[in-house]
């Protein structure tokens, strides 16, 4: 279940804060590396850089300021990080002759994605001199027996390089790129999704009901995701208004159908998938990466809810699953953020959670059964009636965690020029979320080896035992905005995971580096 947001920016300062909180390390390694002269910086300075270079590398994909530009958010954003220009750090165009150097990776993706040159003001590479840069670096053994690979223009779309453009493989991760798009447009970027308590009339039974929020937290602080303590605090309050301090209470997983545990069987990269967990079912107390999950996510939500009503004075009965009628009656909601900033979390963390229940939305959006078969139909669907190019391509799931799933490099390329489009300003996130290297997400440990490339690649990975993917864009030396896509395996001879990596990380490197006119 989803409800129209109607005051999106509410979400914006945790999301700043998560990302000021995640850059911070990159900015000191970066600055140190490429400052000219001796300059120490203060704790309160860095802060400020890394919250600079955050905000400008989340708003610097929005040429069209991005879908929540109703609310003033991305202008916003672009406005703070700009007035804190002269205190270090990023310099958005106004570095002075005394202060330290920018981060290496600040004005060109400024540039890039945000600016002038991303409309086709500079030439696009030449095709012929772009394969010379790319053929060889593609034939790196590292890389396994299969590579396909393509090179869009962002500005007019058009394929600036292709090996085995058409040639479906299995995509590993970078397959949450085709979930955002088709969760982006069918169910739309300013919806939430809402977790409801209801009463039941006549009766003493609330309802617990779940919709798909895997980002809903019992935590203390919650970090600006919906909380499960507010819902309990509201749900009391609401009881006592109506006289009752002992209840019958009862969950409701009823939205999504079918299989829980994914095909792969249980693991730790991705909980049961049920319409009601907390915290994405993880034992732990990480918001990211691996972890023990709970066997059953939501009935554990449902005893913590039962825990939280109890310290507010209502005493519940031991909850077991049930269904609320069309005749129950509201006690309280809480809402996830918007499904923009569910999709940026899903790409930067590559969050399998998240995928999986934003495949269930779309299955839903879409009229099919909200259940790993019905969310990869319904993704498919998505895309075919945009008029993607999805000829070989198939869907088992929403996360890539299925090596059944088989993508092209072409539809890849397709999507991520879509999300370019400034005509498309509710599919940004796509960008805005893709892991920034050097800085954030799954590209945070990569690419310390070559500055150049810091904050100039952002991409989606995607790994299995035997498959290596990136995906994303790529400013080159001449301010090119570039979409690319490399996808290559060996499942009979699985190359080495780092090896196939760094070289995957090279040929973005180089494709940055081209001015290949």
């Amino acid at each position: 279940m989803v409800v129209p947001e109607v005051r999106v920016w509410r979400a914006a300062r945790p999301h700043v804060v998560r990302l000021a909180s995640s850059v911070k390390p990159h900015v000191a390694r970066i600055t140190q590396a490429v400052r000219p002269r001796p300059v120490k910086f203060t704790t309160p300075q860095l802060t400020v850089v890394a919250a600079t270079v955050g905000l400008a590398l989340a708003a610097g994909a929005v040429a069209a300021a991005g879908p929540w530009d109703s609310s003033g958010q991305r202008t916003a954003e672009r406005d703070w990080a700009a007035s804190r220009a002269g205190e270090g750090g990023t310099d958005h165009g106004l570095t002075s002759a005394t202060g330290p150097r920018p981060a290496p990776s600040a004005a060109t993706v400024l540039t890039g994605l945000g600016g002038s040159t991303s409309n086709g003001s500079v030439p696009a590479p030449a095709e012929k001199a772009l394969a010379d840069v790319l053929d060889p670096l593609l034939k790196d053994p590292a890389l396994g027996a299969e590579r396909t690979a393509v090179v869009v223009d962002v500005a007019t779309g058009k394929r600036l390089y292709g090996k085995g453009a058409g040639e479906a493989q299995t995509p590993a991760s970078t397959t949450k790129i085709a979930t955002a798009v088709a969760a982006l447009s069918a169910v739309g970027a300013d919806q939430r999704i809402t977790t409801r308590a209801v009463l039941e009339p006549d009766t003493k039974e609330v309802v617990l009901v779940g919709a798909g929020d895997p980002t809903l937290s019992a935590r203390e602080d919650a970090k600006g995701w919906a909380s499960l303590r507010t819902l309990a605090d509201e749900t009391a309050t609401a009881l006592k208004a109506r006289h009752l301090s002992q209840v019958t209470l009862s969950y409701d997983t009823s939205l999504y159908s079918g299989a829980t545990v994914h095909p792969i069987g249980a693991n730790p990269n991705l909980a049961p998938v049920t319409a009601l967990m907390v915290d994405e079912g993880r034992t732990d107390d990480s918001d990211s990466g691996t972890a023990t999950r709970s066997e059953d996510p939501a009935g554990d939500a449902a005893r913590e809810f039962a825990k939280l009503l109890q310290a507010k004075g209502i005493k519940t009965t031991s909850p077991g699953p049930s269904k609320a009628t069309g005749r129950s009656q509201a006690l309280a909601s809480v809402s996830s953020p918007p499904l923009s900033t569910l999709v940026e979390r899903m790409l930067t963390n590559s969050d399998n959670d998240i995928a999986e229940a934003l495949a269930r939305q779309v299955a839903l959006a879409t009229g099919q059964r909200a259940s790993f078969e019905g969310g990869a139909r319904g993704i498919g669907l998505q895309l075919t009636k945009l008029g993607f190019p999805v000829s070989g391509v198939k869907f088992a799931d929403g996360s890539g965690l299925n090596r059944a799933d088989k993508l092209t490099a072409d539809l890849l390329t397709a999507l991520l020029a879509k999300a370019g489009d400034p005509a498309h300003p509710e599919l940004r996130p796509v960008l805005t979320g893709l892991p920034i290297a050097g800085f954030t997400g799954t590209l945070s440990d990569r690419y310390a080896t070559d500055a150049s490339a810091t904050g100039v690649v952002r991409a989606k990975t995607g790994t299995l035992t035997g498959v290596n993917t990136l995906a994303g864009t790529v400013v080159d030396t001449d301010g090119r905005l570039l979409a690319f896509a490399f996808l290559t395996s060996d499942e009979a001879r699985p190359p080495e995971p780092k090896a196939a990596q760094a070289a995957l990380d090279r040929t973005a490197t180089a494709l940055a580096g081209c001015g290949c006119r």
